[in-house]
């Protein structure tokens, strides 16, 4: 990627984090302490997007269990003991640094991270009609309606991206 990489994401980032889904997400809002806990519960999950000298983007994801998402703006407290997935939560590149394989790099890391973590599946509900996006990554929806996501908005999908 031109000018941009991805680097751990410190507690201290949280607040552009915020700001950042804020303006990404308006329809999807999640409180600056549900952000700031999923970064605190599996840190190596979490990166930020560098371009210059600026946050473009942010990545969270963490452990968790296949056909399952958790809630939108809820605390999950803690990760699973036995989790069989690593799940994106949220993949967000500001619109000026879009189109030169952010999300891509993102999700090569955490390839790794998950084979490294013995998990043999990536997973995530694409929103916003991104279906196509993912698909190019190598992820596939799971068969409609499963699991519930009110939560996420009507253009909901789970897909999963066997390692």
């Amino acid at each position: 990627m031109t000018n941009a990489d991805w680097k751990p994401l410190e507690a201290g980032d949280i607040p552009a984090v915020f700001a950042i889904a804020g303006r990404l997400h308006p329809e999807l809002p999640e409180r600056l302490e549900v952000l700031a806990e999923k970064r605190r519960l599996f840190p190596e999950g979490c990166r930020k997007l560098v371009a210059g000298a600026a946050m473009a983007g942010y990545g969270l994801a963490h452990p968790w269990r296949l056909n399952a998402a958790p809630k939108l703006n809820a605390f999950m407290e803690r990760l699973p003991a036995a989790p069989d997935c690593l799940y994106i939560h949220d993949v967000a590149v500001l619109p000026e640094a879009r189109g030169r394989g952010a999300a891509g790099a993102y999700v090569l890391y955490l390839e790794g991270l998950a084979r490294r973590s013995g998990l043999k599946h990536l997973a995530l509900v694409s929103v916003y009609g991104t279906v196509l996006l993912w698909e190019k990554m190598g992820f596939k929806t799971v068969s409609p309606g499963a699991p519930p996501l009110p939560s996420y908005g009507p253009t909901a999908a789970y897909m999963l991206k066997p390692l």
